[in-house]
């Protein structure tokens, strides 16, 4: 029997230092995303890091673009930069792509969708910062791209609480199954006996 991760990438979106900075004080909240790296890896499950970041003048922002047009002032979010670098708690192994987006969506402006059909990827799980950003973004894409869908919960995290509790209990479970950590992982040792 096939099981269903056999086709299955963890995609573990914007956990670079420039975001993580901005959104976890407390680094213990990243146990959940180190848990589920860990998880993946033991079950042969492809570990997909994303990240945004710029070129030095950033030709990739358009003025019209509301939430990107302010990071050209600042100066940060450039590649090769610390604040672009995934950040020490879930280090990719040598192995493991990191992909870069220049939108929210971790699909727009890069190369995932190319890889993901490539490697003949259906399923993805999802988790990383903002959930009403590029969780939002990249689920709601991948649901109209016909990927099957898991969204792990407590590894995944937004400044406002309630948008995090809507977008967990209301709309994610429309296209997505919603887990937490242990239950995917509970999960993947149920489908690894059958």
């Amino acid at each position: 029997m096939k099981k269903q991760y056999d086709k299955a990438a963890l995609l573990v979106m914007d956990m670079e230092n420039g975001i993580v900075a901005q959104f976890i004080k407390d680094k213990n909240k990243l146990l959940p995303v180190k848990k589920a790296i860990t998880a993946a890896r033991q079950n042969n499950i492809q570990v997909i890091f994303i990240r945004v970041g710029f070129s030095v003048g950033y030709p990739e922002i358009s003025p019209n673009n509301k939430a990107f047009s302010k990071i050209n002032q600042t100066g940060k979010m450039l590649l090769g930069n610390l604040e672009t670098d995934i950040c020490e708690s879930c280090k990719p192994n040598c192995e493991e792509l990191i992909i870069t987006k220049y939108r929210i969506s971790a699909f727009t402006g890069s190369t995932l969708e190319i890889i993901l059909r490539s490697q003949q990827i259906n399923t993805l799980i999802c988790c990383g910062i903002s959930t009403s950003g590029v969780v939002l973004s990249t689920v709601r894409e991948a649901f109209d791209k016909d990927f099957n869908l898991k969204v792990i919960e407590d590894a995944c995290f937004d400044a406002d609480a309630e948008v995090q509790q809507v977008l967990m209990k209301k709309i994610f479970p429309r296209q997505a199954d919603v887990l937490t950590v242990d239950d995917w992982i509970k999960n993947l040792h149920i489908e690894s006996e059958q």
